[in-house]
């Protein structure tokens, strides 16, 4: 088998730890190019020393020093800021870039990686929320293919190997219904930040798990699921499956459906995007059926959860409304984190920037990357009277 070569985007995270979980049980298939990560220049370092990529990054600038000290005498090169991470596309050796920053932040490498045609392994969902008509168009002019790393997107992406675009009636997505399935309103009024990071089957980083607590996750899941599979949000359902075994479902045209199944741990896609199209042993635990004997499905309950209704109003407004609302998000879980707004007021602040921000029908990325900004600085005004 050809040496995979992989660039990984937020390698500190836990998609990347995760992914270098697999890089180290496939030595021998599986040569890391380039780590990049935010803030965490110790694992960083640590991660360099272990799989000597030829170039790593640290996005905060005042962490370089420590980072390059550290790893003088070894055969790589240390580089700071964000802008380098979208520059090295243009450098790196890699084939495969696996962007697994937090939100906005993987947009810029994601286009220069589609334009130096790296094949994208994308566990960043927020690009294509952001973006998707640009990344889109990217990857149909540079003949680049996107594998998505998402557990749900890769079950989609599985059941459709094989099968004509055009035989698509529904894709499924399953939801696990995060911490709160079952409470109302009233109930969510007081939570914690330690109660919503209490995700019942995944382990993520803290930003993903607030937001599939508020089922804002599975908002943007369905706007992602629009773009790389080609449907209306009218083709998309979510039913929320709380034990996470299906990880998601297509419905054709005929009426038959497939369903892909198995374990909640993400180093199944992971694994599955860096060896696709082929299907390579693992030591990962199997599904063990009498042990698994109940699959439970209901509906969203979407007044309670109104972030999903957000995102598919957004969507089919279309124009810079997703983008709009992706940063909004950003910084209402960002502010819950920090104890500065309530559980319910993520939602109410992302309305409200969706209903205040001007709408632009069809933006450019000069368009995007100024309502990013604009929503960001509203968002932040909106908690700074909400903390008041």
């Amino acid at each position: 088998m050809q040496v995979k070569k992989i660039a990984i985007l937020g390698s500190t995270g836990s998609i990347g730890t995760q992914a270098l979980e697999i890089a180290r049980a496939n030595r021998e298939s599986i040569s890391i190019e380039l780590l990049t990560a935010n803030s965490n220049a110790a694992l960083l370092i640590k991660q360099a020393i272990e799989f000597n990529p030829t170039h790593v990054v640290i996005a905060d600038e005042s962490k370089y020093t420590e980072v390059n000290d550290a790893l003088k005498g070894k055969d790589i090169k240390v580089y700071a800021g964000n802008k380098s991470i979208a520059d090295l596309m243009e450098i790196t050796s890699a084939d495969t870039v696996l962007t697994a920053m937090v939100g906005y932040s993987g947009l810029m490498p994601t286009i220069k990686a589609i334009e130096n045609k790296k094949r994208i392994a994308l566990a960043n969902k927020e690009t294509l929320v952001v973006a998707g008509q640009l990344i889109t168009d990217l990857c149909n002019q540079h003949r680049v293919e996107i594998i998505p790393v998402d557990s749900e997107h890769s079950a989609i992406f599985q059941c459709l190997v094989g099968e004509e675009p055009d035989s698509i009636e529904k894709i499924i997505l399953t939801a696990s219904g995060g911490p709160f399935r079952g409470k109302k309103r009233a109930d969510l009024a007081q939570v914690t930040r330690a109660q919503a990071l209490k995700h019942p089957n995944w382990t993520m980083g803290a930003k993903i798990t607030i937001d599939s607590a508020t089922l804002m996750n599975k908002g943007l899941e369905v706007i992602e699921a629009c773009w790389l599979f080609g449907v209306k949000p009218a083709q998309v359902d979510v039913v929320v499956h709380p034990q996470s075994i299906i990880h998601s479902m297509v419905e054709f045209r005929d009426g038959s459906i497939k369903a892909q199944i198995g374990l909640p741990d993400m180093k199944l896609p992971i694994h599955y995007a860096f060896f696709y199209p082929d299907r390579v042993s693992t030591s990962l635990p199997r599904m063990n059926f009498m042990e698994c004997n109940r699959l439970d499905f209901e509906a969203p309950d979407l007044e309670t959860f109104t972030n999903l209704k957000l995102a598919y109003q957004a969507f089919e407004k279309g124009g810079n409304s997703s983008c709009i609302l992706n940063a909004a998000n950003e910084i209402s879980v960002a502010s819950f984190l920090e104890d500065k707004i309530s559980f319910l007021d993520i939602a109410e602040l992302n309305a409200y920037c969706m209903d205040q921000l001007p709408f632009i029908q069809q933006p450019n990325l000069e368009n995007l990357i100024q309502t990013d900004q604009e929503t960001r600085k509203m968002a932040s005004e909106w908690v700074k009277r909400r903390s008041n």
